[in-house]
């Protein structure tokens, strides 16, 4: 989801719910921490120099059950970013503690927003050997390709 998207869904919504990629709430007494601009020069393995930049949003929660964050006070919060930050309309990324930090992609659905897994992945597939997929046999190739080497006549057992 990108930046816009969800101040469009902020501006049609009265509370704000997340819901973690089991289906567990966040519980609504979450704040947002931080609001911040992400970037990240790096090297693929196969050694080409790549950049990405990513807003990111970390949500936290504390022992404060009584506070409730309304749509329009993240708004608030993303539109002083914006100004402050030089915020691009990109990808958000939302950072929540689990058992360690977690970092989601941001979906929606039925009025919630829903923190989706992230992946790790080879972006030089073409050039470091992996095979994208693995090639399929039937077991009667496989048997058919080798040799009669423990038969009783061919002396090697």
């Amino acid at each position: 989801m990108k930046l816009s998207e969800i101040k469009k869904h902020l501006n049609q919504l009265e509370t704000i719910e997340f819901k973690l990629p089991n289906g567990d709430l966040v519980p609504r007494h979450f704040h947002v921490t931080e609001v911040g601009k992400v970037s990240k020069i790096f090297i693929d393995c196969g050694g080409t120099l790549r950049q990405e930049s990513l807003i990111n949003f970390q949500l936290w929660e504390a022992d404060d059950y009584d506070h409730r964050l309304h749509p329009e006070k993240l708004l608030s919060i993303i539109n002083l970013s914006e100004e402050k930050l030089g915020l691009r309309d990109v990808d958000i990324e939302v950072e929540y503690q689990s058992d360690t930090i977690g970092k989601y992609f941001l979906g929606f659905e039925n009025g919630s927003f829903l923190l989706q897994s992230t992946k790790t992945a080879c972006l030089a597939l073409d050039s470091c050997g992996i095979p994208s997929q693995k090639p399929k046999l039937k077991l009667s190739e496989i048997q058919s390709q080798t040799s009669n080497c423990c038969t009783p006549e061919s002396g090697c057992c």
